[in-house]
């Protein structure tokens, strides 16, 4: 028989060492994320993905799943938990969807669709971070940094070169790169390492292919976020 927790009502099942979220997303289930990616042991920096286990609230992403538990993702309160963690990060950074090279292409704009983020609700912070277009293939825009950590664990680890790392604590962490002059071309990225594609928002952005999806063809143009993963009615997840 195979072991399940209960998501919402809906039994998840799920194996040995998986966690909430690991389960969820494989039945198709969607609990809001933004730091997380399959190839990379989770942290849970961001906590967009908190749910509430047995009545305690924890990151989805780092929490195991054990049978019979009783998890809500979905509830007001969960909901509005994580649409005040996404103002927060529209704030922290400076986010104008319209003008964005990942416009379509975002989770975080994505998810902020899911919750239903269509304003900001606290004072923006307006950082100001210097753009480095330096590299011949490659451009940071360090001010849409939601400091997930995904281009510093690939660069590390499946890449093998620590091009990028966050500086700083509280509100000054910032990502930087490992170059004493701080700028990318005194790097060693390429153009096809993986740090240079795991980025969720609009910091690493490639030269030359700025708007190339036109709207309506772009990754969450046909379908929202949510509808991407979850089973539709009726459907077994």
């Amino acid at each position: 028989m195979t072991d399940a927790f209960s998501l919402d009502g809906y039994d998840v099942p799920f194996t040995g060492g998986q966690t909430i979220l690991q389960a969820a997303l494989a039945a198709r289930r969607y609990i809001p994320h933004l730091c997380y990616h399959p190839a990379f042991r989770p942290h849970g920096s961001c906590k967009v993905c908190t749910v509430k286990v047995n009545g305690r609230t924890v990151a989805s992403c780092t929490t195991p799943a054990r049978a019979g538990d009783e998890v809500e993702s979905e509830s007001p309160e969960i909901r509005d938990l994580r649409r005040n963690l996404v103002q927060f990060l529209f704030v922290e950074g400076n986010h104008f969807c319209p003008s964005c090279e990942q416009s379509g292409q975002c989770m975080l704009q994505a998810v902020a669709y899911d919750l239903g983020v269509t304003r900001l609700h606290y004072t923006q912070m307006f950082p100001d971070r210097p753009i480095d277009a330096s590299h011949p293939e490659v451009l940071l825009d360090f001010n849409r940094c939601i400091l997930c950590e995904l281009c510093v664990r690939a660069s590390a680890e499946v890449d093998g070169k620590s091009v990028f790392a966050l500086s700083g604590r509280g509100i000054r962490k910032h990502l930087i790169v490992n170059a004493e002059s701080g700028r990318l071309a005194d790097t060693n990225l390429a153009v096809t390492d993986a740090a240079v594609s795991v980025c969720p928002v609009g910091v690493i952005l490639r030269k030359r292919r700025g708007f190339a999806a036109p709207i309506g063809q772009r990754r969450y143009d046909p379908k929202p976020i949510r509808a991407m993963d979850e089973p539709a009615d009726g459907e077994e997840g």
